[in-house]
């Protein structure tokens, strides 16, 4: 099959597997689908793969994302409970830190993959950061994807479990959005692809990411502007993510996914259980009420805890604010923290 012929089918795949993985209620549906896709045609011989500035600009939008998940009170629910929120930062960190680097000394992944795959940030930065400090962003995708499936199945456990009978958060953002999103989300675009090309001329490992969601943060908590993102372009730079990400595995590194996946399993389930009693530490100290807590704590990642939270009768801003914060102290940590828990070591050899 030709080029052309082997994108329309990742197209129709992807759109094909998106919809059926959103009918399941995902939140992280919009990467994962364009990834698995992406993943079995790789593997089968089919690879096409998104340019490389396609796939930069993409990440700014991403990086642009994150700003919109911000609730404008952050910087008030954080100095009004700051204790509160660096107990619940460091606790959690600290608690991914130490599996991480389990994982290193067992030597089961290569490099510092163990590290940023345990970083409890958004999933899609952890694993875009990655590859720039030299970690497998395949194994670094597979162990964060992993864990965002488990938490969301935990989290959409528990808030079935906890919501009273007939409770509903906010209503979840509709597909295909009125002219006047589509006009406010000028500022919004201008900002990821200016940022993500001003990082790749600054060569800031993560810039192209990093630059447009500082940029965006600025934007709306110093200026009050609005950053809105349509959901059709965030769809659509998902799945050039996911392509981009997908198309990079091979048979090779399928079986040595395959292989760590016991170990990987149980590092997520104990980190999940740790989280689980860092949010009864918030319940019975902080008087916050158990969902809010449990969704505040959870290791899935901001973007994946924004959706489930909008969808149930929780305080969204204080788990938001939390979510929010300690991903920024990890995107802000995460390279130190890779390069003093791997020490230099040398694990399992690159993968092809």
């Amino acid at each position: 099959m030709g080029r052309t012929g082997r994108w329309a089918v990742l197209a129709v795949a992807t759109v094909v597997t998106t919809a059926g993985l959103e009918a399941l209620h995902l939140p992280a549906a919009l990467l994962i689908g364009p990834m698995v896709v992406a993943i079995v045609l790789a593997v089968s011989g089919g690879a096409v793969r998104p340019s490389r500035s396609v796939f930069l600009a993409a990440q700014g939008v991403v990086g642009t994302m994150i700003a919109t998940t911000l609730p404008q009170t952050i910087l008030h629910e954080i100095a009004l409970q700051w204790p509160v929120f660096i107990a619940g930062v460091v606790s959690t960190l600290m608690a991914s830190s130490l599996l991480g680097w389990l994982m290193v000394r067992s030597r089961a992944l290569p490099g510092t993959t163990a590290i940023w795959g345990t970083s409890p940030g958004a999933a899609s930065v952890m694993t875009i950061m990655s590859d720039s400090y030299g970690a497998d962003m395949r194994l670094v995708a597979f162990m964060q994807y992993l864990r965002v499936a488990l938490c969301v199945a935990f989290a959409t456990i528990v808030a079935g479990m906890m919501s009273p009978a007939g409770a509903t958060g906010s209503h979840p953002q509709i597909w295909w959005p009125d002219a006047a999103i589509w006009r406010q989300s000028v500022l919004a675009l201008a900002i990821a692809f200016g940022g993500a090309a001003l990082g790749v001329w600054l060569k800031l490992p993560g810039g192209p990411m990093l630059i447009p969601m500082a940029l965006a943060i600025t934007v709306k908590l110093a200026f009050g502007l609005p950053v809105v993102l349509p959901l059709p372009v965030l769809a659509l730079c998902y799945a050039v993510i996911g392509w981009g990400i997908g198309m990079r595995f091979t048979p090779e590194v399928i079986a040595y996914a395959a292989k760590v996946f016991p170990r990987v399993l149980l590092s997520i389930l104990l980190l999940i259980l740790i989280c689980s009693g860092f949010a009864v530490a918030l319940v019975v100290f902080a008087g916050i009420d158990p969902l809010t807590a449990f969704l505040a704590t959870s290791p899935g990642g901001a973007d994946s805890v924004a959706i489930i939270s909008t969808s149930a009768p929780v305080d969204v801003s204080f788990v938001m604010s939390m979510q929010v914060a300690r991903f920024i102290v990890v995107v802000g940590a995460g390279p130190q923290l890779a390069r003093l828990l791997s020490g230099g070591r040398k694990s399992a050899p690159p993968l092809p």
